[in-house]
């Protein structure tokens, strides 16, 4: 059975992209047939994977305006087993698309479109905007299950409720088997007692759902010089620094979630 999972926080900066695209190139390294779809406006999923806009015709948006099938717009990435559904920065105008079409529900375009070719797929990973409007809400129903960066930083964890409570709302509406994956520490500094304190918050409230290593130590994304370049060079830190701390948990994770 093929899982979807979401990447999802409506607090920009906490390494939601990243995680999405190291994630998908983990689990595709594992020998997995892995689709990342990108449904943020900003499009950097698609350009960490190497893309420019004039390198594609069509996108998610036109997925979701119903003008193409999802496995139209669909590239190959340089990857292997990893696909990719690009962004443009035309979402930014989906919302008045999605109100104004009154015939079908808005809130699911995603999930019926997925369905066509969830099947091909061991994992698809969805990057979702940074703001939970109507993108996020259709990324969240069209999902087995969400994980959630948390930064470890001041005001880490403002904002997080409201996350939480959509989750509960979409369980008890559209989409009742969504789950909550795990929350993930990023950009974490072990000399910083500041993310230290982040680290035992959460494990404090949500230590069930903190990815784990084989040893049970928590799982965190180390703020590191690597992940921050290799976006630039259009490739994600596990190729662009495959022994670098930050590319060493991301691969953590993929195994992490494999074993779940």
């Amino acid at each position: 059975m093929s899982e979807v999972i979401s990447v999802a926080n409506q607090k920009g900066g906490v390494g939601k992209t990243t995680t999405a695209v190291n994630l998908a190139a983990s689990l595709a390294e594992e020998g997995k047939r892995v689709l990342l779809i990108d449904v943020d406006p900003q499009s950097n999923a698609t350009t960490n994977l190497g893309f420019s806009r004039n390198d594609y015709e069509f996108n998610i948006y036109h997925v979701l305006i119903g003008s193409k099938r999802i496995e139209e717009v669909i590239l190959k990435t340089a990857v292997k087993r990893l696909h990719l559904a690009p962004s443009n920065i035309g979402l930014v105008g989906i919302e008045k698309e999605f109100y104004g079409n009154r015939k079908q529900n808005r809130e699911t375009i995603l999930r019926k479109a997925i369905a066509d070719i969830r099947e091909k797929y061991d994992f698809i990973i969805i990057d979702s905007p940074p703001a939970l409007g109507p993108i996020t809400i259709n990324a969240l129903s069209a999902s087995d299950s969400v994980i959630i960066p948390i930064q470890c930083e001041f005001f880490a964890l403002e904002g997080l409720a409201q996350l939480l409570n959509t989750v509960s709302l979409l369980r008890k509406t559209i989409n009742p088997n969504l789950k909550i994956k795990g929350f993930l520490p990023t950009m974490y500094t072990s000399q910083n007692n500041l993310s230290k304190q982040v680290l035992a918050d959460l494990e404090h409230h949500f230590r069930d759902k903190l990815f784990t290593h084989d040893k049970n130590d928590f799982i965190v994304v180390p703020r590191n010089v690597k992940v921050a370049e290799s976006p630039s060079f259009g490739q994600p830190v596990i190729h662009y620094a495959s022994g670098s701390k930050g590319s060493k948990a991301y691969k953590a994770l993929a195994e992490a979630i494999l074993r779940s």
